[in-house]
Formats: structure tokens, sequence, C-alpha cells
């Protein structure tokens, strides 16, 4: 499909509409889309066909001083994935430290219950029953505390 003729000259003066915070068909973002829509044209104008056009735009948005406003949502999507990354990695540290005392509380365990099948064998040896533990007490709940 061949470029309008006076598609250039539409995407200039969208692009002054926008830039005044004047648009009448767009909702006046800083964005190639609301650029394409204020001028009339499809966007794949901006990204294929007038990439100075669509260059020209960024570097006068920024020559206000503002960002684009797909550059601001990247950065609050950047800002939130970082403190997500940082909730994570709180959570991972929290999760090896129960491990680690999971695996104390399963090696003691074991422990015991060997003791206690060698004392089994052992014809000798006397085995005692320990009371029952009280709601709360035993170990997984002990080992999630």
């Amino acid at each position: 499909m061949s470029p309008v003729p006076d598609e250039r000259e539409r995407i200039r003066t969208a692009m002054a509409r926008i830039l005044e915070d004047k648009s009448e068909h767009s909702s006046g973002a800083l964005t190639i889309v609301a650029l394409a829509a204020e001028a009339g044209v499809p966007r794949n104008a901006l990204t294929q066909r007038h990439t100075d056009l669509r260059n020209e735009f960024y570097a006068r948005v920024r020559a206000r001083g503002d960002a684009p406003d797909n550059e601001k949502r990247l950065r609050r999507q950047i800002r939130r994935l970082k403190e997500l990354r940082a909730s994570d990695a709180k959570e991972i540290n929290q999760l090896k430290a129960d491990i680690e005392a999971l695996v104390g509380v399963l090696h003691q365990s074991t422990t015991e219950n060997r003791l206690l099948r060698q004392q089994l064998t052992d014809n000798s040896a006397v085995v005692r029953q320990f009371p029952t533990q009280p709601p709360g007490c035993d170990l997984v709940s002990l080992a999630a505390r």
C-alpha cells in the first residue's frame, strides 16, 4: 500500500496539535498510537514508512522535558517489578531459613527413632512410652514457629 500524498503533512500537523495539547482526534497521549490516530493514518505509517517523523516526535517530546507516555509506563512497570523482586528475595530467604529448621527437626526425629528401634532390639532395654503431648506441641507445629 502506498502512502497517501499528504500523509507526512498530516503527521506533522497532528504532531504540532499533540505537543500543544490541542488534540482533536486522539487522547493526546505522547505516543505513536495517539499521533497516528490524530493524523488519521495507520500506526505502521509511523513505525515503517515515516520513521524519521516518529523519531522527530520523540525528540520533540524529550526536548520539552517530558518523557513519552510509553516510557513513563515502562518506568512504572520496572519500579513495580523491582519491588516484587525484592519481596520475592525476602520470601526466598525466609523459606531457606524454614527449610534449615525443618531439616534440624527431621534429623532430631530420625536420631530419636533410630535410638528407640535399637532399644527395642535390645532385650535388656526398657522402653517407656512418653506421655501424650498436648495439641499444638507436635513436631510439625513446633517447626512452623
